[in-house]
């Protein structure tokens, strides 16, 4: 992964040079796990994410917005007490590990300026952010216990103890008699030996400086001089702030598999894109990821409920099928009681079957009909009569039924389909309010004290711009869809994949080019049920596009549509400019 001590100690010195003595504005913290600062240095505001999260924890320049939550997290507040109107004087990589320090000069209650450290430790499942006065803890974003960890505890008042130092050498202090003595006790592949040896280095980094010191992609250490060796990967280290140049890995499909803070000779340099910052780099590589891995643990029980929902509706779907196949004989009912009605006289008394003319048969044929030999015609012709009218009723009811069942179904799908689609709180927020319209959810109950909780601003679409500069508005759900198709001039085109659930695709233009249909189109295809496959997608003017009265959210009927098969890989919509 990109954060590594390698690149963590490029990251520190991009920091340092950009963040130097500047003034934290404003601290807010969107998710449990991360922590913004918007910092004023050098003339210029700029936003410092700092996230512990298992997964993702990495620590950058960003220019993404986050949501924040509408009450502030108790560690954001006193984050902000200690933090806020603070002047950074440092950041730096602690022992070149995945440590990354940030001190702080700030003011205390009693007005006496102090400096604060805060630590984000960059170690997987393990990660935190910490932050220290006085050698002691004020709070950490990830509170660990004696019963979690014997060894580091970290808790608000404890002493603060560094993460254990690897038994390897810090690239800062990095000379050829250290690097050889380690060597010396080693055999192996070369990277792997250097991984051993070296703190902060990936598998990934130290393949790449193997091959850099030797040209080989695979190297035994036993066949190298560990002289030579040692004298050659000291001088790489030496100058790794001169080589600096933030890359991304770009994978066969076109989207970033990796960040690299030089070009890695190692790897396929055309699939390599320069980029203006390491920040950059991290920042389009982590926050789709990021946000997608956040919403769909979000979203894991709702999700679970609405799959629950589909299981039970499907199964009451078959039920109700084979309640209407059960009742497609009412009519046989209704012919029998007829015939007995009208040709009585002709059934023997204390027959079980009688044999009679079907007047309703256009070949005059003769049909069979089963007889309770206790009763008579007339009684048995009342009987038949009564199963029909009750056929007929639970034909009625479980048609009523099927149709009911095939709308909650398709509720179902299109609350699936727009969860899958959602990018923040507010998006499944609209997911939810339209299964609670639906009658699937119960509303959310009201607060202790009938206090109403606070009104989730509106979400919003996704909005691209079309190679030619024409807006496209995308809708992410139901909600959004009809948001999106009901503020859209007549003379908009309007998109959507057919025969399934998707999003409402607007392109803001009376007489759009080529390219910008064929741009909406794609985004109509990928932003669907279908993505990744062949999809149809429907395309006509918004004039042509109703909602039907009492419709649930996102339905609508359309007319003179045209319809085209698209198919688009995910690397061409990661292509697209977003607004």
């Amino acid at each position: 992964m990109p954060m590594d001590g390698l690149t963590l100690g490029f990251m520190a010195r991009e920091l340092q040079e950009t963040l130097r003595d500047g003034r934290i504005e404003k601290v807010t913290q969107p998710e449990k796990d991360m922590l913004v600062l918007l910092i004023r240095a050098q003339g210029k505001n700029h936003k410092l994410l700092l996230s512990a999260a298992p997964s993702f924890a990495r620590a950058h320049i960003t220019e993404a917005s986050y949501q924040n939550p509408i009450d502030a997290p108790m560690f954001c507040m006193l984050m902000r007490k200690h933090l806020q109107a603070g002047h950074i004087t440092a950041l730096e990589q602690l022992g070149g590990d995945r440590v990354l320090k940030i001190t702080i000069e700030n003011k205390d209650e009693l007005g006496d300026t102090a400096p604060r450290e805060l630590y984000l430790e960059l170690m997987g499942r393990h990660s935190n952010l910490t932050l220290v006065k006085d050698g002691r803890i004020i709070d950490a974003i990830r509170h660990v216990s004696g019963d979690m960890s014997r060894v580091r505890q970290a808790l608000p008042g404890l002493p603060f103890v560094p993460p254990p130092a690897q038994d390897k050498i810090d690239p800062a202090e990095l000379t050829e008699e250290k690097l050889a003595e380690k060597l010396s006790v080693l055999s192996g592949p070369l990277d792997k030996a250097l991984a051993a040896s070296i703190r902060g280095l990936s598998p990934a980094a130290a393949r790449e400086i193997a091959f850099r010191v030797t040209g080989l992609h695979r190297t035994e250490l036993s066949d190298l001089k560990i002289e030579e060796l040692c004298k050659v990967v000291c001088a790489f280290f030496h100058r790794l702030s001169e080589i600096a140049q933030p890359t991304a890995q770009m994978g066969p499909d076109g989207l970033m598999a990796d960040v690299l803070p030089f070009p890695y000779l190692s790897l396929e340099t055309s699939l390599q894109k320069p980029y203006s910052s390491l920040s950059a780099a991290l920042d389009a590589f982590y926050f789709g990821r990021d946000r997608r891995d956040r919403m769909n643990q979000k979203s894991l029980s709702l999700k679970r409920l609405i799959k629950t929902h589909l299981e039970r509706d499907e199964k009451k779907l078959a039920l109700q099928e084979e309640e209407l196949t059960a009742s497609a004989k009412m009519e046989e009912y209704r012919i029998a009681g007829e015939l007995l009605t009208a040709q009585g006289y002709l059934v023997p008394r204390g027959a079980e079957t009688v044999q009679l003319p079907n007047f309703y048969d256009p070949q005059g044929g003769m049909i069979e009909i089963a007889l309770d030999v206790a009763l008579n015609p007339a009684q048995n012709a009342q009987k038949y009569f009564k199963r029909y009218r009750k056929a007929r009723v639970a034909q009625d009811l479980a048609k009523e039924q099927k149709e009911k069942t095939l709308k909650e179904i398709e509720l179902l799908e299109q609350a699936l389909f727009d969860l899958e689609e959602s990018e923040t709180e507010q998006d499944m927020a609209d997911v939810r309010k339209a299964l609670e319209d639906g009658g699937i959810l119960k509303p959310a109950p009201a607060s202790k004290g009938g206090k109403k909780k606070p009104k989730q601003p509106e979400s919003a679409p996704m909005r691209f711009e079309a190679p030619d500069g024409t807006e496209i508005i995308v809708g992410k759900n139901s909600a959004q869809n009809d948001r999106v198709t009901g503020s859209a001039k007549g003379s908009d085109t309007w998109l959507h994949a057919k025969d399934m659930p998707g999003s409402h695709v607007i392109i803001k233009a009376e007489q759009p080019s080529q390219g910008a249909l064929a741009a909406a189109l794609r985004l109509a295809a990928w932003y669907s049920k279908g993505k990744g496959m062949a999809v149809p997608v429907d395309y006509t003017l918004r004039k042509y596009v109703k909602k039907p009265g009492g419709s649930p959210a996102g339905f609508v009927i359309y007319t003179n549509q045209k319809t085209v098969m698209v198919s688009v890989t995910e690397g061409e919509i990661a292509a697209f400019k977003r607004l």
